[in-house]
């Protein structure tokens, strides 16, 4: 079981969300201004209670609803276009180069991973609106836990002590998905704790004052978090706020036209200076038991994933379970039923041939299953074309399978320290202050030898091409590719093709105004403040 409170993380989570939905208008609008939740106060006589409240702010990250695993509490969404870490894996990795997924019926799979969305898509809702009610949820936390609350309900001095670093994380998380939101769709409503909770629609804040808020707070909550791996499996600290930051300077250029990379060094090594250290074999990153193996010193912050307590149709349920092949039927090696999803979801070539040659028939980063396929895939709905990988497991570190077959323990890591030795390398390389390249060809090595890759680099091979396929062959299906891509200029335009972008098998360009996705047409008409991207 997880280290996690799981009674918390879902008793509570089911008391916020019947509350949140009965006080919301009927049609549910996925707009921050969406938490106009009043939670009673006969709930906070119980002064574990603020704990408790806390813990339904994050089990928005990994639950959709209240009644199991279908359930949503997003209207005309089904918990498989809104669970939070799914359509953020469909964003940022499905329509890219490394996933394909074979039931193109799905609502919204085969406009994104042909690169052909439109405004109406169901994932992009699912994703707005998923991000959106965090911040409801993290707002509403910060409002019930003011001073003159806590004062008037006499709360004692040892509760009111901890709330400090349970404000600190509920804006931290605030902070997250408004990072997401600002990634993907460039710009989102702006909504705090000190807006009105009804009758109100948020401002629209673009790019650059998205930027400026999740900074400002993560550096207004550093110093109430607690220490790096010193708090609960599964909650924030310190290294959370440090890595939403790197991860914000290192994409600076692309959010504001600006170099970051000297703050990105900084805010990395803070990380590799908190005391994380790699897991000495890279797929128990990626097993049902990585909350409490070796892992847990490089995860810094997951995805919380329980084939009992937290049923959901998550990021790890569904890439286990999607990429048994139909070929193959390797269910139960990897933990859950034999036939899987019966082939749901496969690699394309390019991401591939990132694995040809000699150096990487050991790399334990390569777990393509290539026997009796090919890796071109001309028929989407074929799925015995195209290679399938064995990433992620539904079985321990110590070979013992999840406690369910179809949902499974595996929790989904949504930063690791390998990233961040890749981003350092990568700040160095386009110029940042603060690192050295020498360290940089260090990091990188590190993680050649824990893959078990016998060929290591030089200063010389260390150059951006490099880090792009290093950070795929170490990243890949971690919800990241998009990101990338971007960043390096290989998204849309024409620059870089792959199967089927652009809906055409070998791949074209895309326009430009796709590296961001369109607002969301429901959220558009929920919020009148929200405009559409240019392009869309």
């Amino acid at each position: 079981m997880k280290k996690y409170n799981n009674r918390i993380f879902t008793v509570l989570f089911t008391f916020i969300g019947l509350t949140f939905i009965s006080s919301c208008t009927d049609d549910l609008n996925i707009t921050p201004e969406d938490d106009q939740t009043v939670l009673s106060e006969e709930l906070f006589e119980d002064e574990n209670a603020y704990k408790e409240v806390l813990a339904g702010v994050y089990a928005n990250l990994s639950l959709t609803g209240v009644d199991g695993a279908g359930s949503s509490n997003i209207q005309g969404l089904d918990a498989g276009t809104s669970q939070y870490g799914r359509v953020l894996v469909y964003l940022q990795t499905l329509s890219a180069d490394q996933m394909i997924w074979s039931y193109e019926n799905d609502p919204g799979v085969r406009e994104i991973q042909r690169n052909i969305w439109t405004s109406g898509n169901p994932l992009l809702y699912g994703m707005f609106g998923r991000a959106s009610v965090s911040v409801g949820f993290a707002n509403n936390f910060l409002r019930e836990t003011t001073d003159e609350k806590l004062d008037a309900r006499n709360v004692s001095a040892s509760v009111r002590s901890d709330i400090v670093a349970f404000r600190a994380e509920a804006r931290l998380l605030r902070a997250l998905a408004y990072y997401h939101l600002m990634d993907l769709f460039g710009k989102a409503g702006l909504v705090t704790e000190n807006d009105p909770v009804t009758n109100f629609n948020p401002p629209q804040a673009e790019r650059a004052q998205l930027f400026e808020f999740i900074e400002t707070e993560l550096k207004a909550v550093e110093n109430d978090l607690v220490d790096p791996m010193a708090n609960e499996y599964g909650r924030a600290d310190k290294g959370v706020a440090w890595m939403i930051l790197a991860k914000l300077y290192l994409n600076a250029e692309v959010y504001l036209g600006t170099d970051r990379y000297s703050d990105c060094i900084e805010y990395c090594n803070k990380i590799i200076g908190g005391g994380y250290s790699l897991a000495p074999n890279y797929l128990d990153l990626f097993k049902a038991d990585n909350n409490i193996s070796a892992a847990t010193n490089e995860i810094i912050f997951p995805l919380i994933s329980d084939g009992l307590t937290t049923q959901n149709f998550g990021p790890t349920t569904v890439m286990i379970n999607g990429a048994v092949g139909s070929i193959e039927k390797n269910g139960v090696s990897l933990g859950v039923g034999e036939g899987g999803w019966g082939g749901a979801l496969r690699v394309r070539k390019q991401f591939a041939d990132l694995f040809n040659g000699g150096a990487f028939l050991t790399d334990t980063r390569n777990t393509l299953m290539t026997q009796d396929r090919s890796d071109i895939i001309t028929d989407i709905s074929d799925r015995d074309e195209g290679f399938i990988i064995a990433k992620y497991s539904n079985v321990g570190s110590t070979g013992t399978p999840g406690v369910d077959q179809t949902f499974v323990d595996t929790d989904f890591p949504l930063f690791r320290l390998a990233d961040v030795y890749l981003m350092y390398a990568e700040a160095v390389l386009r110029g940042g202050t603060g690192g050295t390249i020498g360290e940089a060809v260090t990091y990188i090595n590190m993680l050649r030898t824990r893959a078990n890759n016998p060929q290591s680099i030089t200063v010389t091979e260390l150059t951006e091409d490099f880090i792009l396929d290093e950070r795929a062959r170490e990243l890949h299906w971690e919800a990241h590719r998009r990101q990338d891509l971007i960043r390096f200029n290989r998204f849309t335009g024409g620059n870089y093709n792959w199967a089927w972008k652009g809906n055409a098998s070998n791949g074209i360009a895309i326009p430009a105004h796709f590296n961001v996705y369109p607002i969301p047409s429901n959220s558009m008409a929920s919020n009148p403040n929200l405009t559409p991207n240019p392009g869309y």
